[in-house]
């Protein structure tokens, strides 16, 4: 998966745009609020599975993309398995890195 997705996220969470840790974001999937959703690729099974029903349940965009390491370093903070992105702009021009990056 290409890194230049990362760059656009840490500057959402810079921004202020993006809900951390799992509670928060179910949370702001059942409100709507959120319009993406990343998941680490070696979040637990529970968790991953948790966050993806959700998601289609809610009818929200869901990726899994690299490992924790990567996504906790790209938006420097520890340990993070998963980011809901709330800001619309951001979300759509995550939506089409990713979209690119599986295509290839």
């Amino acid at each position: 998966m290409s890194g230049g997705y990362l760059n656009l996220l840490g500057l959402a969470v810079r921004a202020g745009k993006c809900t951390l840790g799992e509670e928060a974001i179910v949370r702001d999937i059942q409100r709507k609020k959120a319009k993406i959703v990343l998941i680490a690729e070696d979040t637990g099974k529970q968790t991953k599975k948790k966050l993806t029903d959700k998601c289609s349940f809610y009818h929200i965009p869901c990726y899994t993309v690299d490992e924790r390491d990567k996504l906790s370093q790209a938006i420097g903070k520890e340990g993070r398995v998963a980011i809901a992105v709330l800001d619309q702009g951001f979300a759509k021009k995550l939506q089409s890195l990713l979209d690119e990056s599986i295509r290839g």
